[in-house]
């Protein structure tokens, strides 16, 4: 059964870490050594070299010659480096007292946390002149020499950063690693288009292969990688490792080593987000690395391997060695490692099964035991889930009956009352109505009979003016 199988791609933090015991971060990049021991390690065996072959031209060397090309190799780097740091042969004088360095250091330490513009403002003010114009003859030499090999350039670059810490040596650890991050940004930001997929290495070229292979690996499914997806109940808008996805390919997109290992972080926080909506158990390293190569797959991003190399050359030691930076990265570099030697038994599949995958002779089965019992629960709880949708849409429906029921008989009691109502009201107006013309009538007859009692006043008055009359004609 697969949920028999070891889950998830399992590295133990000891493979993380530096294989000289040093305590920091070690990476594929660097055999497994970190940064430092890597450096240290590159060196002495460049320096054994040089001295097999010098002791190789000819007679061997004698001691007061090998003393005599010592110290001429000894005066040609240091002429370099002063050449590097203060832009002439030799170094000038001091000009900053030592009240305006204690001023300026007092304003970097004033200075917040990715403050980069105002790290600019107090390099340009006059008490930091020094630092400033050590800065400048770098990057102008950088510039001069970009034809240099790319190794030889990180090397450049990282004693500068050495020899700029001791700049800032009376600050905390804390606050020269911040310092150190607004210088990185400074000079590498410019010297990004010199240094960035150099001409001298085979940068592109690895690129192209790891693109080409990652693009191959399109049909390894998260089940092939045994990646806890979110549970089926959890509601999900999407692949919850989009924003992860999304990060990854930002990368290429900045310029200062530290700006791409913020992005590998970001992409790193959303991976242990999307893995935490999980409800088997709490996310975990192995879980995390397994995620991080199902991101990797489904990204593609551009240029991987120059990125990767631009940020171990020119990135601040102390951001890859250690810290949560230092994690992410080396569990991305272990993640980019498992793509370039990825086989059948890596994924559980037979050496038969990988190759007719990868030459697309048939595509992943579905057939699986662990893959039908987990579409089998999946419906499972669909169709539970369903079924709780229905009923509570039963319920809902039985309720909203209920409600208009007890609402049309509210309506018809009112339509009643305001029947009976309207009926009461007609009589009452019809026995108005009717008191009314009987007022009406006995009106009529009181004025009838005034009329009358008029009339025959009237008549009695003329008849007895014609009584009068006459007897007046006579006379």
């Amino acid at each position: 059964m697969w949920t028999d199988k070891q889950r998830g791609i399992r590295v133990s933090q000891a493979e993380l870490l530096c294989k000289n015991a040093c305590g920091y971060y070690g990476n594929p990049a660097w055999q497994g050594f970190c940064s430092k021991c890597w450096r240290e390690r590159t060196r002495k065996a460049g320096a054994q070299r040089q001295d097999a072959g010098q002791s190789n031209d000819g007679a061997p060397l004698t001691f007061s010659k090998f003393e005599e090309k010592k110290n001429t190799e000894k005066g040609r780097r240091v002429n370099t480096m002063m050449r590097l740091f203060w832009g002439s042969p030799s170094p000038p004088k001091r000009q900053e007292s030592s009240e305006s360095h204690t001023n300026a250091l007092k304003a970097y330490q004033s200075l917040e946390p990715g403050d980069f513009t105002g790290f600019l403002k107090l390099l340009r003010s006059p008490p930091s002149q020094r630092l400033q114009s050590r800065c400048t003859a770098f990057l102008t030499t950088m510039e001069a020499y970009h034809d240099l090999e790319v190794q030889k350039q990180s090397d450049l670059v990282q004693d500068f950063y050495q020899n700029i810490a001791d700049y800032f040596s009376g600050f905390s650890e804390a606050q020269v690693s911040q310092m150190m991050e607004h210088v990185e940004k400074l000079l590498m930001t410019r010297l990004h288009k010199w240094v960035f997929c150099h001409d001298s290495c085979d940068d592109e070229q690895r690129d192209l292969i790891l693109q080409r292979r990652i693009r191959s690996l399109n049909w390894v499914t998260p089940q092939m990688l045994s990646v806890p997806f979110p549970d089926k109940r959890t509601a999900i808008a999407g692949d919850p490792f989009l924003p992860a996805i999304t990060a990854i390919i930002e990368m290429d997109a900045k310029r200062a080593p530290q700006d791409k290992l913020a992005c590998v972080s970001k992409c790193s926080q959303h991976v242990f987000e999307a893995l935490s909506m999980s409800n088997n158990e709490p996310a975990n390293a192995d879980d995390f690395l397994s995620g991080l190569i199902y991101v990797v797959l489904k990204a593609n991003p551009p240029r991987l391997h120059s990125n990767m190399q631009y940020v171990i050359r020119f990135g601040l030691p102390h951001s890859l060695m250690a810290g949560e930076s230092g994690y992410y990265f080396t569990n991305l570099s272990c993640a980019v490692a498992f793509i370039e030697k990825l086989d059948g038994p890596a994924l559980n599949l037979s050496p038969e099964e990988f190759e007719g995958y990868m030459l697309r002779r048939h595509a992943p089965s579905r057939s699986r035991g662990s893959e039908r019992k987990q579409i089998s629960s999946a419906t499972q709880h669909l169709l539970e889930e369903l079924k709780g949708r229905q009923e509570k849409l039963d319920q809902g429906m039985n309720a909203v009956k209920v409600q208009l029921k007890q609402w049309v008989e509210e309506v018809q009691t009112q339509v009643d009352k305001a029947t009976d109502q309207s009926a009461v009201l007609q009589k009452e107006m019809t026995a108005q109505s009717e008191l009314l013309q009987s007022c009406s009538s006995l009106v009529q007859g009181v004025l009838q009979d005034v009329d009358d009692d008029d009339a025959k006043k009237q008549s009695l008055l003329m008849l007895r003016d014609q009584d009068v009359f006459p007897q007046d004609t006579q006379c």
